[in-house]
């Protein structure tokens, strides 16, 4: 199945009785950039609901990306695919791909733009803005972290197989998300010295915090199109692919349903006398 940015919205069948999944274009803005995101939901959840950012890997918001968002959107949710070239840009070209994902990285604009983002799907009428999570791949990982580390909003953000920057002092007291770290056992992207760095200074801000390895995976495990980038320590692996999205889905399931706007502790009452 092709998942083009047909004009309009697109609607999918899915399980359930109504249900149909809706999905179109989203244009939006960071400063001057022009982003042209990917929102997915299903019109048959009444009220409103939590959001998911999805955030692509380095190759920019391409099929694999929407697709991630429509499986998101499956689950109940509202998923926006961000866009953190402009112009919804992608390409298969690993140069072009470092190209860009490097000079994001190196302004502002990785913060300005997962942060436009974040605004949008906040500002959406099907979403509980209180109830935002950020998951995203490899470069994605990375972003939906720097989200973390500058919007206290953000209730949850997963990486998976990301580069995994740690918080600067500055950023700790934004650090209000709790965190999910999916990642390959053999990554070699990522150095023990990295990974021990990264966890320290997560202890060092407070956070709440778990980090799951999958023996055998290596970076971009969750991928299944990984091995044709012909990229060395770059490689799908099922079983790790399928165990992430799992623990993915238990760590939105507790963290949404343990809103305290959403589900109060019951209050306790005294036992009656007799």
């Amino acid at each position: 199945m092709k998942f083009g940015l047909a004009a309009g919205a697109v609607l999918l069948s899915v399980a359930g009785a109504d249900a149909k999944l809706v999905t179109r274009p989203l244009e939006y803005k960071a400063g001057d950039t022009a982003l042209v995101g990917y929102l997915a939901y299903d019109d048959a959840v009444e009220g409103k609901r939590p959001g998911v950012l999805v955030v692509h890997e380095w190759w920019g918001l391409d099929e694999y990306a929407r697709r991630r968002a429509e499986q998101v959107a499956e689950l109940g949710y509202v998923a926006l695919a961000v866009d953190m070239y402009g112009g919804g840009r992608t390409t298969r070209d690993p140069k072009q791909a470092g190209e860009w994902s490097g000079q994001v990285r190196r302004g502002p604009a990785w913060r300005e733009r997962i942060k436009a983002a974040f605004d949008v799907l906040a500002g959406d009428e099907r979403v509980d803005p209180r109830r935002i999570a950020a998951i995203g791949y490899c470069f994605g990982g990375a972003s939906a972290l720097q989200l973390a580390y500058c919007e206290p909003r953000l209730a949850g953000a997963v990486s998976f197989h990301g580069s995994l920057p740690p918080p600067d002092r500055i950023d700790y007291p934004n650090l209000k998300a709790k965190l999910l770290i999916l990642h390959g056992a053999a990554d070699d992207f990522v150095s023990a010295k990295q990974i021990e760095a990264f966890q320290e200074a997560l202890d060092s801000a407070g956070a709440d915090w778990q980090m799951i390895l999958y023996s055998g995976a290596v970076h971009s495990f969750t991928n299944p199109e990984a091995d044709k980038a012909g990229l060395k320590g770059v490689a799908y692996n099922k079983k790790a692919d399928q165990r992430s999205w799992e623990h993915m889905k238990l760590f939105l399931k507790e963290l949404f349903d343990r809103d305290p706007h959403r589900n109060p502790e019951p209050k306790q009452t005294r036992p009656a006398k007799g």
